[in-house]
């Protein structure tokens, strides 16, 4: 046990609140998928990233307890699992959910980690961290091993060194000038956003067949065409490089249309998803040095900024949009106490 007297930060508590919300989720979504997953090999890595949900909510639940935090509400089997719905991810499906959104826990984590000072909270992250890195090997190893992981494009490695002598190296938007090679960097992200929005087109897919709310149906088809859009955007400079486009697996979903997930949980997933491509897209952006992908990616983050705001709105109207902890309206407490 850890022995201290210092309060929790805004950031501390921020990580904090947002780890919670997020493995609440996927609680939900790993337990459903557990009970159809046949593949005995994806069925362990499926169930080891449901203990590690379970087992971070039950430390979050006790720092909480500890600090007189209130436990958000966050999602729980019981109220947002539909109990006795047929199988609608297939296991290559679920196999390459869990890669993704350890992913997705890889940067949060780190992040969270550099934020937060409190030798516990430190420890809570640095472990969180250790157990997603794990589940990122164990479900890449798996997919290595049956054929289905996605892998980047190949290019021949460098034998000699060297640097930028050209202006024209930065250039890319001029239609009347050849553009240069891509180089690894920016081949990287290009496969990387076509295989991130491969995987969100395909929940989209399943989150609209099973919704039985209009608004959300509507919400998730707009952000799985959105998806292909982008998967041909990000294609385009890698076709005609003459580049390996990166294939996708088998991810799959069955064509049940009976409700499996809250609609709350659905619309949380895909707002989770949409933060995590602005984020995926900044940094492609910051990385890339030809000015065309630049302006590709900042368009595409602009584009998910505004389905976003959609979905936030959705969230709002079904009071669904669960608020993260804040500051207190100084002004409003002023007049209420008047």
């Amino acid at each position: 046990m850890y022995e201290h007297t210092a309060k929790l930060t805004v950031s501390e508590i921020a990580s904090l609140w947002t780890a919670y919300m997020n493995d609440s989720m996927s609680q939900c979504i790993l337990g459903v998928m557990l009970e159809n997953i046949e593949d005995e090999n994806i069925k362990q890595v499926i169930q080891s990233s449901y203990d590690v949900s379970i087992d971070h909510q039950e430390k979050l639940s006790h720092i909480f307890a500890q600090e007189n935090f209130a436990i958000p509400n966050g999602f729980t089997e019981e109220d947002d699992v539909y109990p006795g719905a047929p199988w609608l991810f297939s296991d290559v499906f679920c196999l390459s959910f869990v890669n993704h959104m350890s992913i997705l826990g890889l940067i949060a984590y780190s992040g969270a980690l550099s934020m937060c000072f409190r030798e516990d909270i430190r420890h809570y992250f640095t472990t969180s961290l250790t157990e997603t890195s794990n589940l990122y090997n164990q479900s890449t190893e798996i997919g290595m091993n049956k054929g289905i992981s996605p892998r980047p494009p190949f290019i021949e490695t460098p034998k000699e060194t060297d640097y930028v002598n050209d202006k024209n190296y930065l250039s890319g938007l001029n239609p009347f000038n050849e553009n240069r090679p891509l180089n690894a960097i920016e081949i990287s992200y290009l496969s990387m956003n076509i295989l991130t929005n491969a995987i969100g087109s395909n929940l989209c897919l399943a989150f609209a067949q099973t919704s039985p709310t209009e608004d959300v149906q509507e919400f998730m088809l707009r952000a799985n065409d959105l998806a292909k859009k982008h998967i041909q955007t990000f294609v385009k400079p890698l076709t005609k490089e003459d580049v390996q486009i990166p294939k996708a697996p088998d991810v799959s979903v069955s064509n049940s249309t009976t409700q499996t997930f809250s609609d709350k949980l659905m619309m949380f997933n895909i707002a989770q998803i949409s933060a995590a491509g602005i984020g995926n897209y900044a940094t492609a952006s910051a990385a890339s040095q030809r000015s065309d992908l630049f302006v590709k990616y900042e368009k595409a983050s602009s584009d998910v900024a505004r389905l976003a705001k959609s979905g936030a709105n959705i969230m709002i109207k079904y009071n669904w949009l669960e608020q993260p902890p804040g500051i207190k309206n100084r002004e409003k407490l002023a007049k209420e106490k008047e």
